[in-house]
């Protein structure tokens, strides 16, 4: 049905779908269901807080830079506070942190991921849900790596630490 030269649709598989990932995540809200010591940690004192921990600022100014948001970059900020990181990098991995931003290539973000997998660093892979190619990638990831990861929504987590092959939705 057209009304006025725009075309009236309830979208409603993608309403669907984001009743299911709303709904998927529901167990994870505030920390509730993590069974995880290193992840619940991160939710409450890294996800939860609203202002930068006391430390260095260069990660969140560069986050800022590329078009992040005030909130996740503070949240990003204070995981390398939180976790200890020394040292952050974009779009490589050689660093403790890695990230990925949205304008990384799918080829070459998956070649970061091994990289860093490899070198035992974390990657932070930027609007995970932007495009169904991104979501294609992003599922690609986390079915195929070892360790923990963390899906927030507005970008994916990757520890390759020790701790076992989890994955959560927050």
């Amino acid at each position: 049905m057209k009304l006025a030269g725009h075309r009236l649709t309830l979208h409603l598989p993608r309403r669907v779908s984001e009743l299911r990932n709303r709904l998927s995540r529901a167990r994870y809200f505030r920390g509730h269901g993590v069974h995880s010591p290193f992840v619940y940690a991160i939710v409450r004192e890294v996800f939860m807080r609203r202002e930068l921990l006391p430390g260095d600022r260069s990660l969140y100014e560069a986050l800022l830079g590329t078009g992040l948001s005030r909130r996740r970059a503070v949240q990003l900020q204070n995981l390398m506070i939180h976790c200890g990181y020394a040292t952050f990098g974009m779009n490589r991995a050689d660093a403790d942190l890695c990230i990925a931003t949205r304008d990384l290539p799918r080829a070459e973000t998956l070649a970061l991921v091994r990289a860093a997998s490899e070198g035992r660093h974390t990657v932070a892979v930027l609007s995970p849900y932007e495009g169904r190619d991104r979501q294609a990638l992003c599922a690609q990831i986390v079915a195929g790596h070892r360790s923990t990861t963390v899906d927030n929504r507005a970008y994916l987590l990757i520890f390759n630490n020790h701790l076992p092959k989890q994955h959560f939705r927050i």
